[in-house]
Order: structure tokens, then C-alpha cells, then sequence
């Protein structure tokens, strides 16, 4: 009773935030697309809490900026944007679009996900991105918690060097990233590299561009959260490509 209620209201909210907030053209338009904003992407709650931390030197992480937030970033200095939760057209990418073009920031695109594993050119794609930003510059997901901080563990770990462990602490409480959670995911999959370098030693990045596979970060977190032996599910090293 109560399962099939929960996926009726969830419906029902998806169905009522895709019928509108797509256009911002016209004041009438621009006025329901704000109430979609602020509703159905909370924006209301980001205006108090930013989740802004410092990632490396110019460069940084914050739950999705409104437009009086992306002043405030340029006012810093700030000069491009890294969106994380992709394009979609409806009314927190169309704001952000907006006010990047009139700021003259640098707003770019590399999607991941918080409670799926991003497949290999979709990580791969952030990695490049980040390594190519203009600096300063900010990235963002939705609360700041679970993309950014991934995408914060990579900058770190892959682009800075620095020791995974230090790197592993941008997927933290502090942040609002709970691991116990269906976000659990992105800690997973560096899981499953730490496993794959002590087994034998291979670079993060190398890692992500030959040997990871979404399929199996998905089915062995499938495992884990069922407290079956999620190891034994992963594909032996004479079997991975040269």
C-alpha cells in the first residue's frame, strides 16, 4: 500500500515538473519557470547554504548557483562553470545558461550521476573537461554532495596527484554525502580501483580509460547493499583488456 502510493506521488510529481519550466521567453513564461526553479530544484534552500568549498588552487566545488550567486562568482573572479547534472532545457539549466552568457563565464557540461554509476566515457569526459576549465573556476551538481564530490576526488587524485586517501575526504558528512544511501555509488567505484591497484598497481586515470565498466560497478553495489560477496563478481585480472 504504502509502495504503490510513494511511486503514484513520485509520478505525479515527475509528470507536473516536466509540464512546465522549459521556456523562459516572455515575463508570464520566465515567472512559472522561476516557481519551477525554486520548487521543484529547491533553489530556495541554496540560497542560504552553498555547500562552497575550495577543491585546488582556483578551483572549486558549491551545490547549482542561481543567478545572484554566479554575480557573486564572478565578482571573485571566477571564470568558468562546470556543470555536472548536464543540459536538459528545463528552468536551473536555463537560468544558469542565461546568466553565464551575460556574465561572460565559461559555463560547460560533463554529466554524472549521484545514484548510478556514469559510464566510461562519461567519466572520462569529466576528467578531460576539468583538466581543459578556464581558471578559476567552480563546479556543481545539484546539493554539492555527491557529483561535486566525486568530480572533486578526481580533480585531486588525478589531476593534482594527490594520495586517494587525502582525496577521498571531498566524499564526506560534512558535505551532505551519505554513503549508506543509493549515493553510495560513487564511493563504490573508487572502491573498486583501490581493489584493482592493490591487486597490481595501475594510475586512476589509466584505470578509468581501459579497464572500468559501469555494468560491473552497478551489479557488485547491487551486491554489497545486500551484504552478498560483492568481490566475488569481479572479472580476474588475466581477463581485464592488456
Amino acid at each position: 500500500m504504502f509502495k504503490r502510493l510513494s511511486n503514484w506521488f513520485e509520478t505525479t510529481e515527475r509528470r507536473l515538473r516536466r509540464s512546465f519550466g522549459d521556456d523562459i521567453s516572455t515575463p508570464e513564461l520566465r515567472r512559472q519557470a522561476w516557481w519551477h526553479f525554486n520548487l521543484f530544484d529547491h533553489a530556495f534552500l541554496r540560497l542560504p547554504w552553498t555547500n562552497f568549498d575550495r577543491v585546488a588552487e582556483d578551483v572549486y566545488r558549491s551545490n547549482h548557483p542561481g543567478p545572484r550567486r554566479l554575480v557573486r562568482y564572478k565578482e571573485m573572479g571566477i571564470r568558468g562553470v562546470l556543470n555536472l547534472r548536464g543540459e536538459d532545457g528545463y528552468s536551473p539549466w536555463l537560468f544558469e545558461q542565461e546568466a553565464c552568457e551575460e556574465l561572460g563565464l565559461d559555463l560547460r557540461v560533463a554529466k554524472i550521476y549521484a545514484r548510478k554509476a556514469a559510464k566510461r566515457q562519461e567519466i572520462v569526459r569529466l576528467i578531460d573537461t576539468m583538466r581543459e576549465m578556464p581558471k578559476p573556476f567552480v563546479m556543481h551538481c545539484k546539493s554539492g554532495a555527491d557529483r561535486a564530490g566525486f568530480a572533486a576526488v578526481l580533480y585531486k587524485a588525478i589531476i593534482e596527484g594527490v594520495p586517494l586517501e587525502e582525496a577521498r575526504k571531498h566524499l564526506a558528512v560534512k558535505y551532505i554525502h551519505l554513503d549508506w544511501t543509493e549515493t553510495g555509488i560513487v564511493d563504490h567505484i573508487i572502491d573498486l580501483y583501490e581493489l584493482r591497484n592493490a591487486a597490481a598497481p595501475i594510475a586512476m586515470e589509466d584505470w578509468f580509460r581501459t579497464e572500468y565498466d559501469h555494468r560491473v560497478a552497478t551489479e557488485t553495489f547491487r551486491a554489497k547493499q545486500s551484504g552478498k560477496p560483492w568481490q566475488d563478481l569481479l572479472p580476474p585480472l588475466q581477463d581485464l583488456p592488456e
